[in-house]
């Protein structure tokens, strides 16, 4: 390994050369406390920054073995020491001039949601850890400007580690209230299943945000206070006493009138999957971290998935148990979103009548006495509903403004009256006694199949130069191939995404054989990226993306949507 006096000096040396020159700065460099690692240098000022990484031992970083031992502290306290990391690097952002991005220095930007990441990673045995960042390489025109660059390397570099990557100059007593959060929000999620929720909602939550892209609390945000009816209280490790509001397993509707906050506790419910950082109104809103939240999919894209126990019976006497089509419409979509989410494992489906199919949620009974069943191919999810929580386990909330329809099948009606909560359930059902229910099926679905065996497209087995490219949170490119995951919307990051290219391009290089299914790829991911890091993915060490770990059923909405695919 070379010395930080070896950098300086190759510095000097390829000053005022030709920008490829930098290439010879790659390699390991031992700074005071830490190394610094060149991994991957641009090819010119204008193109994706240097990727370049800081390794520090855990006897040096010095960080209690009590703050990472458990997989929730050790990702709480890496989301804190990259927003640390990342609040210094925007202060010395740009003041080492230069073209194109010269004199960036940027690291992952964390939302409200603590996810594990490839920007930090702390070694749970030994506490060493690695912090990735990006860094633009100054040059004027395509000529080398080394000065600059020694300017980021030995001054700024260095006081951002020194600030967020060593415990002795960070506040220690902030670091135990972030793993002790992280602590209790793993409690309250393990405690839902033992009492019968699917779902936990705190007093005192502020769940409106700022506005429709900002994810911060809204100032001054009514504070969630729960019905007495629906109350659980919990004793937390390290918070204590916490009441708030239970959603039980089952059927739960949410009703109210239109600006009333029901689509604002949906919304908390499906990123409740997730922990949030301390402040962000939304900490205690817990979800079982299965749930899937469901819509209507105009267009996409559905390989031999098994929509029978809702589509059967096609006019044209298409098969609907291993239904193909390049071009969904709302119902079908919505029907194949389902069984893909059964096959993704999840327990909890969360809907909104406002993004639903209508056809495919309910038929009213003069519907069904004016077209008759037989004429209709459709088992609205009203009729199935029952059926998913008894025989599935699968629970379901469902948000309704509209319809009326569900107050027969629901366990639990909430109405949100100015963003405040209310049990009606017993006034709701007693109203519902003078109006018809919806009959049922005559006989149950049968049980989705779920055989489908993916096969790698042409080119990735024999290929290693896949080209993948993020496009934020609504899709990844992978060689020419587009997949669309605008309406996946449980995706919080758009680094989940680039994990889930990776994903992808893992699966189609090394897992896909035409013989394992779905489920047995993403088992086989999972233990990949469990066995070593989400790191793992990228293969090549040495440009390692920046990635959030995904959830399975992200992963399962990934391979669902790829039309390549061959099933």
């Amino acid at each position: 390994m070379q010395s930080s006096t070896d950098l300086r000096s190759l510095l000097n040396r390829i000053d005022h050369r030709g920008y490829p020159a930098y290439k010879d700065t790659r390699g390991a460099y031992q700074f005071p406390g830490y190394v610094l690692s060149i991994d991957h240098v641009q090819g010119d000022p204008f193109a994706s920054p240097s990727k370049v990484s800081v390794h520090v031992t855990g006897r040096t970083a010095g960080f209690p073995q009590e703050l990472y031992r458990e997989d929730c502290q050790r990702i709480a306290l890496q989301d804190e020491l990259t927003r640390q990391f990342g609040r210094r690097a925007e202060q010395f952002a740009f003041k080492a001039k230069g073209s194109g991005k010269s004199g960036l220095i940027s690291v992952s930007r964390c939302s409200q949601e603590v996810l594990e990441r490839t920007a930090c990673h702390i070694d749970r045995k030994n506490g060493d850890i690695v912090l990735r960042m990006e860094i633009g390489f100054p040059a004027n025109g395509r000529t080398i400007n080394a000065k600059e660059l020694e300017k980021i390397l030995f001054d700024f570099v260095p006081e951002c580690v020194k600030h967020a990557l060593f415990y002795k100059n960070m506040d220690a007593k902030r670091l135990k209230e972030i793993v002790d959060l992280a602590e209790d929000q793993r409690y309250i999620r393990e405690m839902l299943p033992k009492m019968g929720l699917c779902a936990f909602v705190a007093n005192g939550s502020v769940l409106p945000r700022e506005s429709g892209i900002s994810p911060r609390p809204m100032k001054g945000g009514v504070k969630f206070q729960s019905p007495e009816e629906l109350e659980v209280t919990m004793e937390l490790p390290h918070k204590g006493k916490i009441a708030g509001m239970g959603v039980r397993r089952g059927i739960t509707l949410i009703v109210g009138g239109g600006y009333h906050g029901k689509s604002t506790l949906l919304k908390a419910l499906e990123l409740g999957v997730y922990d949030h950082i301390a402040g962000d109104g939304r900490e205690y809103v817990i979800t079982d971290n299965t749930a899937v939240k469901l819509r209507a999919e105009d267009g996409r894209s559905i390989q031999k998935t098994d929509i029978s126990m809702f589509i059967n019976d096609l006019p044209n006497g298409k098969d609907t148990v291993g239904f193909c089509t390049e071009d969904a419409s709302g119902s079908t979509s919505q029907a194949a979103n389902v069984v893909e989410s059964i096959e993704a494992g999840t327990s909890l489906l969360l809907i909104d009548e406002d993004t639903s199919a209508t056809n495919f949620m309910i038929r009213d009974e003069l519907m069904q006495r004016v077209i008759h069943r037989d004429m209709e191919p459709i088992t609205p999810f009203i009729e199935r509903i029952r059926e998913l929580y008894d025989d599935y386990g699968i629970s379901t909330v469902i948000v309704a403004g509209s319809s009326g329809a569900y107050f027969h099948v629901a366990d639990t009606i909430i109405q949100m009256d100015r963003y405040v909560p209310k049990d009606i359930t017993a006034y709701a059902k007693k109203e519902a006694e003078s109006y018809p229910v919806v009959s049922g099926p005559e006989e149950p679905a049968k049980r989705p199949d779920f055989h489908r065996c993916p096969r790698a497209g042409k080119g990735f087995r024999e290929n290693d130069r896949i080209k993948m490219k993020t496009m934020g949170r609504e899709a990844v490119m992978i060689n020419k191939e587009t997949i669309d995951l605008r309406y996946v919307e449980q995706i919080a990051d758009s680094e989940q995404v680039t994990a889930l290219g990776y994903c992808m391009r893992y699966a189609q290089k090394h897992i896909m054989d035409g013989r394992k299914d779905l489920r047995q790829i993403v088992d086989e991911l999972e233990r990949v990226i469990e066995k070593g890091t989400l790191a793992t993915l990228c293969e090549n060490s040495s440009s390692i993306s920046c990635m959030a770990a995904p959830r399975r059923q992200e992963i399962f909405a990934c391979f669902d949507r790829c039309r390549s695919l061959k099933m």
